[in-house]
């Protein structure tokens, strides 16, 4: 059985027109989103065996927040270019490669990619994944090259405006 943690990037700041959108950080709400959320999926009490993310600026950010509260060093994320504003077929891409000796990954990308890879996993249908949302499948593999076509299961979907 294999866990994917999809989480869009936190809330990122527009300000600076100029900016190139790869090198866009987080503003004040996702900085302070981003910890809350991270906490709230750690007290789901899953292991999180590797955290892959976007070289964009928010998203890695994301990820160092959720991993920092999972005990994991900064520099133990993994970036993967795919994953900048990726279809579908691109999350399926990284997927298709990850270790199989890890059981739950959490990826962190962008709308709009993010949120169609989701709907493409179960009969769960959602309209958008907010940013710093988190929606989580179980797939029954032993094998990442399995996930594609493996039968999977809806467990959670969560985000910060999402009263609990």
């Amino acid at each position: 059985m294999k866990k994917l943690i999809l989480v869009r990037h936190a809330k990122s700041d527009w300000s600076n027109p100029s900016r190139s959108d790869i090198d866009r950080p987080l503003n004040d709400r996702g900085k302070r989103d981003a910890p809350v959320m991270a906490k709230r999926l750690l007290e789901k009490k899953i292991k999180i065996d590797s955290f892959i993310s976007s070289p964009a600026k928010r998203a890695a950010r994301t990820a160092r927040y959720f991993a920092k509260a999972f005990g994991f060093k900064k520099n133990t994320i993994d970036y993967k270019e795919k994953l900048y504003l990726a279809e579908p077929e691109g999350f399926f891409s990284v997927i298709e490669k990850l270790d199989d000796t890890h059981d739950t990954v959490a990826l962190f990308s962008h709308n709009y990619g993010i949120t169609d890879f989701a709907n493409q996993l179960t009969n769960t249908r959602i309209d958008n994944i907010p940013t710093c949302g988190v929606f989580t499948v179980s797939a029954d593999c032993t094998s990442w090259k399995e996930f594609a076509t493996a039968k999977k299961e809806f467990l959670f979907f969560d985000y910060p405006k999402l009263v609990q």
